[in-house]
């Protein structure tokens, strides 16, 4: 039997720094149960960093002020409850979400049309936040009790524009045009037919995921109609260089052509290096968005589009817009790289060459040098032998006037051959030890 003392739980070992982060990413954004009829106004910023830890301080002196607790630094999410109505508080990575719960339960049931009272009479009661950062996702979500018809739906999105679809095994019927009303709000109309309220809280949000991630999917669009005229200017200045390519002679020519490839490399890193994260970020969107979508379940009815149909078809060409011009970013910067290499192969072949002819040149000069060397060197020897053979010479007549019996023109005519080799002995042996000392 084991003893008692000896059981111990997981939490006397030490733990992984990361363990808690991670065990509770899976519960960062949990479902949270809604009660129908209910009204939710969904507010998404973009934020900095610093945009960011503000929006919080303001949530939690909201909390303080109420005698609560507020997120720590590290929160993903919070829940925080208002007299009006209950805010659910979400930070992303380059956004933030204020969701308004309105009305859960009875409260609505009084007034039965849908999107009323307006949003701006509902966010008059509120108490708001201070803005975190540019509004970029405004939503108006709706979901009622019982069936919708789906020609009376018609007339508040208009029929040309509406998406509808039961959800859920058709629990649910869900509509929107994605369009904005006349209070800046896309609207997001739910008929709860049999959903109970964790169910419901799923089903509310995903649509509102839904709307999020399909709008920051496109904010991709703009960067790449932005970089469009560039990469297009790219393409048609490339053909020309790459043409005059093999026609360009000497240095200074190739020289040129690379300066260009090397101006228009650095024009379009540039501009990839800018789109590269919003690029990025619309292919993840939008992976997001085609998720939830098939998470719901839908099932089309007949003469309108389901929200999978109408989002493919109007977002699908904006995402294949990036997508296509990220890929002409790169196989231009291929190109580009292909074209630069080879032009500084030909730079550097015709560098060397012109080296080459310079060493030649110089070894002929450094052999004329030696030639000249060994002629001034000849001319030294003649010119000490005949200068030292003058001396003995000298000496020779000296000698004869005191008395000895010596003919100083055959004296110096026999010294002479040994004068010679003995100067050229010398010259030449200075010659050796100058060498060896270089």
């Amino acid at each position: 039997m084991t003893d008692a003392g000896q059981i111990s739980g997981a939490s006397s070992f030490e733990q992984h720094p990361l363990r808690a982060r991670i065990l509770g990413e899976l519960h960062a954004r949990p479902l949270r149960p809604l009660e129908s009829p209910a009204r939710i106004l969904h507010l998404a910023f973009l934020v900095d960093p610093a945009q960011a830890e503000a929006d919080r301080l303001a949530l939690d002196k909201a909390c303080i002020e109420r005698g609560l607790s507020g997120p720590d630094a590290q929160a993903r999410q919070f829940r925080l409850e208002f007299t009006e109505a209950v805010l659910l508080w979400e930070r992303h990575g380059e956004f933030i979400t204020h969701s308004w719960v309105f009305g859960q339960g009875e409260a609505l049931a009084e007034d039965a049309s849908p999107f009323s009272p307006s949003p701006a009479s509902l966010m008059q009661k509120l108490q708001m936040l201070p803005q975190a950062g540019p509004l970029l996702v405004a939503a108006d979500l709706h979901m009622v009790d019982g069936d919708a018809d789906a020609p009376a739906l018609a007339k508040i999105f208009g029929p040309l524009q509406m998406a509808v679809a039961e959800v859920f095994d058709g629990r649910a019927l869900i509509a929107s045009d994605f369009a904005p009303d006349s209070f800046g709000f896309v609207r997001i109309f739910i008929a709860n037919r049999s959903m109970p309220a964790v169910a419901a809280g799923g089903l509310a949000q995903r649509a509102l995921e839904i709307e999020t991630y399909r709008t920051l999917a496109l904010m991709g669009l703009p960067e790449a109609q932005r970089l469009a005229p560039s990469i297009r200017r790219i393409e048609q200045e490339l053909p020309s260089i790459l043409e005059a390519l093999t026609e360009a002679q000497g240095v200074e020519g190739n020289r040129k052509l690379l300066d260009e490839l090397s101006e228009l490399a650095a024009e379009l890193e540039t501009g990839a290096a800018a789109s590269l994260f919003r690029f990025g970020a619309t292919r993840a969107y939008d992976d997001l968005v085609q998720s939830r979508l098939k998470g719901i379940g839908e099932k089309s009815l007949q003469d309108y589009p389901s929200w999978t149909a109408f989002l493919t078809r109007r977002l699908n060409p904006a995402i294949q817009t990036c997508v296509n011009t990220e890929a002409r970013q790169a196989d231009l910067s291929r190109k580009l790289t292909r074209a630069a290499q080879l032009l500084r192969t030909r730079v550097d072949t015709e560098v060397e060459a012109q080296n080459g002819a310079l060493l030649r040149q110089m070894g002929e000069r450094m052999h004329l040098q030696l030639r000249l060397q060994q002629t001034v060197e000849g001319l030294s020897v003649a010119a000490i032998t005949y200068y030292i053979s003058s001396v003995l010479n000298h000496l020779f007549e000296g000698a004869e006037k005191a008395g000895l019996e010596i003919d100083p023109t055959i004296a110096t005519a026999i010294v002479i051959p040994f004068v010679a080799v003995f100067v050229w002995w010398t010259v030449r042996r200075i010659r050796k030890k100058h060498g060896g000392e270089e």
